[in-house]
């Protein structure tokens, strides 16, 4: 999709004027050639108030926001999204979007960047194995009018944060026989490579010899080899010394391993069970081709977890990386033997800061649905707020839970250091308190377990594989350094 700003509207292609109380005259001033017996009035500008303005010639969409104090980012996110909406249900190829009068607004920055993301977040599709005739969406032009100060610069780093979002999308959408561990690793290179980041790639016997304990387990059940793979992006303008970490679980497929998923329905989306290394790679790519000034490296293990003849099974103690011993009590508790290796194996860089991505916990689900990420920190409790802070901005919110010493009762194992479930209640926080185990360093983990993958579309967020993770931490690390 191509994004152009213009200095004015082209009466001929369908176009999206979004009004509030207070930008009437802007756009009266900025849109000469609005129709001439249209008398756009206060009440046109109500919240949620909408009318088209349809002739053989001409086709205009009126969106009322409210007042200015009432439009939000969101807001505008919405509304673009019910555009695009309808450019594709009327087969238009040029979508014309019309913010203007915004330049006192106290989100002017993340107004701009919705013009930039939106458009190609809303008409994303997944079309890759389709063979037969599909309604394919027609939208490919985006004409955006505004006087928002640096809207070129904002609206052009959104599309790319969107476009890496529609990257993480791709690799959760594809199927578990198309995206294995290797070509998890190998899809890594690839973009990794584009952007300019320097992706290496470890296989079984590199992993042999770190002794990563808990990726290799998981693997057992496997009739395919496991992958670690390391993707380090350090631009000479870094403004931390030492670098931020991003762990992303890569299990391929889960199907529970010898601990079954109960059937029907419970693997149907288990495909989706690598969409934090899948983050990891959309955030990486992202962060590079806008040239954040912020150092940061990506661990990805990845394996799938099945019930081969050599599954491991419940009651195995297993020795991690870290030399510390996990008694398995249900080898569907997978995500947090591999992450447990990758957490360890990060103390190597001496990071400032480490944030691990997994969809960990149907717990997690169960908590908060699809509306927010769990959130668990040691970080100072400034850097936690400010990923907090991002999630308010760019709508992908996260909701904090505690990381308190009882919990840690909850996961001592009779016969070895630790267990790898921690029973019935608080499964999210104890799946952290594991996690928590194998750190050293300030560390946030992020469990997306019920924001990485829907049932049904929510607003902009679409069916399947939603991206949710890229432009949360984009805007974070944007602001980090």
């Amino acid at each position: 999709m191509q994004i152009e700003i213009v200095e004015k509207i082209d009466t001929g292609k369908l176009s999206l004027v979004l009004l509030c109380k207070e930008n009437l005259e802007a756009v009266r001033a900025g849109v000469p050639n609005l129709p001439r017996d249209l008398e756009l009035t206060a009440e046109d500008c109500n919240k949620e108030a909408q009318f088209r303005y349809w002739t053989a010639d001409q086709r205009w969409l009126f969106y009322g926001m409210g007042h200015l104090e009432d439009v939000s980012p969101e807001a505008v996110r919405k509304l673009i999204h019910k555009a695009v909406g309808e450019a594709n249900q009327t087969k238009a190829s040029h979508l014309q979007i019309v913010l203007l009068g915004m330049t006192s607004h106290h989100d002017a920055r993340l107004l701009a960047m919705a013009l930039g993301e939106m458009p190609i977040l809303s008409n994303y599709q997944f079309l890759v194995h389709k063979t037969q005739e599909v309604k394919k969406n027609t939208l490919e032009n985006i004409y955006l009018l505004t006087d928002i100060a640096d809207a070129k610069r904002l609206v052009k780093q959104a599309g790319i944060v969107a476009q890496a979002a529609c990257l993480t999308r791709d690799l959760v959408n594809e199927p578990p026989n198309i995206i294995t561990a290797e070509t998890l690793a190998a899809q890594a290179q690839k973009h990794g490579k584009a952007a300019g980041i320097e992706v290496k790639v470890l296989h079984k016997k590199e992993i042999e010899e770190l002794k990563m304990g808990g990726l290799l387990a998981v693997n057992r059940g496997s009739a395919l080899p496991p992958t670690f793979t390391i993707m380090e992006y350090k631009p000479k303008n870094a403004r931390n010394q030492k670098p931020v970490v991003l762990v992303g679980k890569g299990i391929v497929f889960d199907t529970g391993g010898l601990s079954l998923k109960p059937t029907p329905g419970s693997m149907d989306s288990m495909k989706c069970d690598m969409a934090g290394a899948a983050t990891v790679i959309g955030t990486l790519v992202a962060i590079a081709q806008n040239e954040l000034p912020v150092h940061v490296i990506g661990l990805l293990p990845a394996t799938d977890n099945r019930p081969g003849y050599d599954a491991y099974t419940p009651n195995d103690v297993v020795t991690m990386m870290s030399g510390l011993k996990v008694e398995v009590l249900n080898t569907d508790a997978e995500g947090r033997m591999i992450l447990g290796d990758a957490l360890h194996y990060a103390k190597r860089y001496t990071p400032e800061l480490v944030i691990d991505l997994a969809t960990l916990t149907g717990a997690a689900v169960v908590a908060l649905g699809s509306h927010a990420t769990a959130l668990m920190s040691t970080a100072d409790r400034e850097v936690t707020q400010r990923l907090a802070e991002a999630g308010e901005r760019m709508y992908e919110k996260v909701a904090e839970l505690p990381l308190w010493a009882e919990y840690d009762e909850q996961i001592k194992s009779d016969i070895a250091d630790i267990k790898n479930i921690g029973g019935k209640g608080a499964g999210t926080i104890t799946a952290g308190k594991f996690l928590q185990r194998f750190t050293d360093y300030p560390w946030m983990h992020l469990d997306i377990a019920g924001t990485a993958y829907l049932e049904g579309a929510i607003g902009w967020r679409p069916k399947n594989a939603t991206g949710t993770g890229v432009r949360l931490l984009h805007e974070f690390l944007a602001h980090y350094a």
